[in-house]
C-alpha cells in the first residue's frame, strides 16, 4: 500500500484508500510469473501429440478441445498481466488462424528468460533492446529460408491443411477434409493482379452430430439449417429462380391503435377476405417476376403459404441475415424489403433447391449457384463435442490455406524452422558486446521452447532429443525437426510437414511484443470500481 506520501507538511494522499499498489521488482516479478502460470497451462496441448483440456463453465456446459485460444477465451482470467497472453492467442486466431499456442508457449518462455537476466541485474530495457533486435533477426532468417510455392498449388495447401490438422482431434480423418478445405478455399479465392485473395465468409460451415468425421461433405453451394414452411410444397426444385425477401409476408399491424366497428356479420367477412387478398397479391407478384424458390429473412402468414404452394413455390422462412447476404453472393440476387418492389432482374438462380433430411431435422440445400463463389462445408461427427472441435479444427485448417493463397511461402514444421533459428541467433550474438548479447542468447533459448516442448508431449527424452536437434542444425540440417508420430527426429519436409511463412512471423511478432510489454511494467496500481467497492482482484 502506498497511497500517502510523507512530506515536511504532513501527509499527502494521492490515491483513493482502497488502492492497491505494486512496485519495481516486485510488480515485475508478479507479472511475469502469471503470464507463465498461463503458458504452462496450455503448453501440454502442443504438437500432435498434445493433450486436450475439459472447460466446465458456469452453466455446465462442458467444451473438450486443444486449441489454444479456445482454452484462453472459456477460462475466466483476472490477473491483467495474464489477459495479455490472451490477447495474443486472440489476435493470432483472428489474424492467421494457427499458432495460437505456440505464441503463447513462446512468450512464456521470453519471460522465464528475461527473468533469469533480470536476477543477474541486467536492466529491463536492455532486456527489451536484445530481444527486439533478435525478433527481427529472427524474421528475416526466416525470410530466407522460406520456400516460395504456386499460391494455388492444390498439392500445398494439401500438405498444410494436413499438417494444420495433425494437432487437433481430427487428425485420423485428414486427407480426406483437407481436400475438402482446400477445394472450398479455392473456389472462393479470387485473382488480385499477381496474387489472390481470399474472403473466408463465403466458406459457410454447417455443424450436425450423428455419422461420423468420414461423412461431412462439401456443398457448392448454401445450405440452410431450416425447412419448408409448408407440407404442400415441393421438396425439390430444379432450375430454381430465387426471391430472397427480408420483410415478413405477412399483414403488417398498424403502429398506432385503432378500432373498426361491425355493425354487420357481411363486413367481417369482407374484413377477413380483404387480409386474404392482399397476401394473394403479394403471391401473385413473386409469381409474376417468375420465382419458384422464396427464402424470408422474417415470417410467412399461414394464408400466404397456403397461396405459394398452391402456385407450386419452395418457402423457407427466419432465415439468418448472414445467410440471406451469402445467397444474394452464391446466386446473384438481390435481397429486397417490399414484394411490391421485386422484378426478374432481382432474383437469383440455382440449379438445384431441395430438402433433405439431416439427423433428425430437415434442412434445405441450394446447389449449383450460378456464381459458385460461396460454398458449404457440411461437417458430421459421433457426437456434439466432436462436431464442435472439428469445427475449431476445419476454422485453423481453412486459415493456414488461405494464408499460404495470399502470401505463398512455407517452412518446415515440428519444430524444425525455430531449432535453426535458433542456432543462426547464437553465432549472431556473439558479434554484440555487452549485455545485450545475452538477451539476444536468451530469446535463442527460448526459441527451442518449441521443439522442445513438442517431443515432451510425444513422450520423448526432452534433454536428449535437443542435443540432436542442436548437432543437426550446427552442421546446417535446416528442416530437421521433432516427428511426434514416430518420437525420432527427422526431415520435415519429407516428410510432408509444412507451415505457412506467415503463421511463423505472426507468432514471432506477437510473442516478442507481449513479452516486451509486460517487461516494460514496474508499477501496478489497482484502484476500486465504484465508490466504496472492493479494489481489482490480487495481483497474484
Amino acid at each position: 500500500m502506498a497511497t500517502i506520501q510523507q512530506t515536511p507538511q504532513g501527509p499527502v494522499l494521492v490515491l483513493k484508500e482502497s488502492a492497491l499498489q505494486q512496485k519495481g521488482r516486485d510488480a515485475q516479478q508478479n507479472n511475469i510469473a502469471a503470464a507463465k502460470l498461463v503458458a504452462e497451462l496450455i503448453r501440454t496441448s502442443l504438437g500432435p501429440r498434445g493433450l486436450d483440456k475439459m472447460l466446465v463453465d458456469s452453466l455446465g456446459d462442458v467444451t473438450i478441445t486443444n486449441d489454444g485460444a479456445t482454452i484462453l477465451k472459456e477460462i475466466d482470467i483476472q490477473h491483467p498481466a495474464a489477459k495479455m497472453m490472451v490477447e495474443i492467442s486472440k489476435a493470432l486466431d483472428n489474424e492467421v488462424g494457427d499458432g495460437t499456442t505456440s505464441s503463447v508457449v513462446f512468450a512464456g518462455a521470453l519471460l522465464t528468460k528475461a527473468e533469469e537476466l533480470l536476477k543477474k541485474g541486467v536492466h529491463s530495457s536492455v532486456v527489451i533492446e536484445g530481444y527486439q533486435a533478435a525478433a527481427e533477426k529472427a524474421l528475416s532468417i526466416y525470410e530466407s529460408i522460406a520456400r516460395t510455392v504456386k499460391a494455388d498449388d492444390a498439392t500445398t495447401l494439401m500438405k498444410v491443411a494436413t499438417t494444420s490438422m495433425q494437432s487437433k482431434l481430427i487428425s485420423d480423418d485428414s486427407d480426406t477434409l483437407s481436400g475438402m478445405v482446400v477445394e472450398a478455399v479455392l473456389k472462393v479465392a479470387s485473382k488480385e493482379g499477381d496474387g489472390y485473395t481470399v474472403d473466408l465468409d463465403n466458406v459457410k460451415v454447417e455443424k450436425k452430430a450423428g455419422g461420423s468425421l468420414q461423412n461431412s461433405k462439401l456443398v457448392g453451394g448454401i445450405v440452410l439449417d431450416k425447412e419448408i414452411v409448408h407440407s404442400g410444397m415441393p421438396t425439390k426444385i430444379s432450375g430454381a429462380r430465387i426471391a430472397l425477401l427480408n420483410a415478413a409476408l405477412e399483414i403488417e399491424k398498424t403502429e398506432m391503435s385503432s378500432e373498426i366497428r361491425i355493425t354487420d356479420p357481411a363486413q367481417m367477412q369482407l374484413y377477413l377476405e380483404e387480409e386474404s387478398r392482399m397476401l394473394k397479391g403479394m403471391v401473385e407478384k413473386l409469381k409474376e417476376a417468375g420465382a419458384n424458390v422464396l427464402i424470408c429473412q422474417k415470417g410467412i402468414d399461414d394464408i400466404a403459404q397456403h397461396y405459394l404452394a398452391k402456385n407450386g413455390m419452395l418457402a423457407v422462412r427466419r432465415v439468418k441475415e448472414s445467410d440471406m447476404t451469402k445467397l444474394a453472393k452464391a446466386t446473384g440476387g438481390r435481397v429486397i424489403s417490399n414484394v411490391e418492389d421485386l422484378s426478374a432482374e432481382d432474383l437469383g438462380s440455382a440449379e438445384l433447391a431441395y430438402q433433405e433430411k439431416v439427423e433428425a431435422d430437415k434442412w434445405v440445400f441450394i446447389e449449383g449457384c450460378s456464381n459458385p463463389q460461396s460454398v458449404t462445408l457440411l461437417l458430421r461427427g459421433g457426437t456434439q463435442r466432436v462436431v464442435d472441435e472439428a469445427d475449431r479444427s476445419i476454422h485453423d485448417a481453412l486459415m493456414v490455406v488461405k494464408d499460404v493463397i495470399e502470401k505463398p511461402a512455407i517452412v518446415a514444421g515440428g519444430g524444425a524452422p525455430e531449432a535453426y533459428v535458433s542456432t543462426r541467433l547464437k553465432d549472431w550474438a556473439d558479434s554484440f558486446d555487452g549485455r545485450q548479447q545475452l538477451a539476444i542468447k536468451k530469446y535463442a533459448e527460448a526459441l527451442e521452447v518449441i521443439p522442445l516442448t513438442i517431443a515432451e508431449n510425444a513422450g520423448m527424452n526432452p534433454i536428449d532429443t535437443i542435443a540432436n536437434l542442436r548437432a543437426q542444425h550446427s552442421q546446417g540440417l535446416k528442416w530437421t525437426g521433432i516427428d511426434a508420430k514416430s518420437g525420432k527426429i527427422g526431415n520435415m519436409l519429407e516428410r510432408d510437414v509444412v507451415e505457412p511463412l506467415a503463421v511463423k512471423e505472426q507468432i514471432v511478432k506477437s510473442s516478442t511484443e507481449t513479452a516486451c510489454m509486460v517487461l516494460r511494467i514496474d508499477d501496478v496500481i489497482a484502484v476500486s470500481g465504484a465508490p466504496g467497492g472492493d479494489a481489482t482482484p490480487p495481483m497474484g
